[in-house]
């Protein structure tokens, strides 16, 4: 049968490549090590209940583009660098004279991460752009929402290595939302601990108040 032949109705899917079909690391920390560690902490009856990572959010917000477009642009590029996905450009929801901002206006840029692309940020983040933060003493770990969602400013675009930063235009920083199926902040901040997000050291035991 020639390999260029079609595939016939029925036929097994052909694996893409073997990068696509690997999981990411971090997949495999979590169904291996995570999941069982949080089932016995929190006396789940089943692995379903064990709260999981659904997406990270990244924004940026440029206020200065209202008066300088390539300042966006930067941006958007440096964004694409950091997460591998093309980011959506934000735009004002009202105008405001005092800024000259107008509705409509772009002011930042945004990309939302799942799946293997989410695990494969997440990894890069724990163990290559967390360590680069100047005078790093642990993730703050009061930032959680109420509904096992935790945002982490970052001062410095430059702690990626993917940011060349003899090419960048201006140092400036992103908000990153881990959003997870927690119910509370407790769970959620076990599953984002076991994880890997090297938080700052409690005083105490007790978890984040929902």
């Amino acid at each position: 049968m020639a390999k260029d032949k079609k595939q016939q109705k029925g036929d097994a899917p052909a694996i893409e490549s073997t990068a696509e079909a690997v999981a990411p690391r971090m997949i495999a920390k979590y169904r291996e090590q995570v999941v069982p560690n949080l089932m016995k902490r929190f006396n789940y009856a089943n692995v379903m209940q064990a709260p999981r990572l659904v997406k990270i959010a990244i924004n940026r917000g440029v206020g200065d583009a209202v008066t300088d477009q390539k300042l966006l642009q930067s941006a958007v590029d440096e964004l694409q660098l950091i997460t591998g996905q093309r980011p959506a450009v934000s735009k004002a929801k009202k105008a405001i004279s005092n800024f000259k901002l107008r509705e409509g206006m772009p002011i930042g840029a945004r990309v939302t991460l799942r799946g293997q692309r989410m695990y494969e940020f997440l990894d890069r983040f724990i163990s290559v752009a967390v360590p680069r933060i100047r005078d790093f003493r642990g993730l703050p770990d009061k930032s959680f929402d109420g509904h096992g969602n935790y945002t982490l400013g970052v001062k410095e675009q430059i702690i990626f290595p993917e940011i060349d930063v003899d090419r960048v235009v201006r140092i400036d920083g992103m908000d990153i939302t881990f959003v997870t199926t927690a119910k509370t902040d407790e769970e959620a901040y076990a599953l984002l601990k076991e994880l890997g997000l090297p938080f700052r050291r409690r005083e105490t035991a007790e978890a984040p108040a929902a």
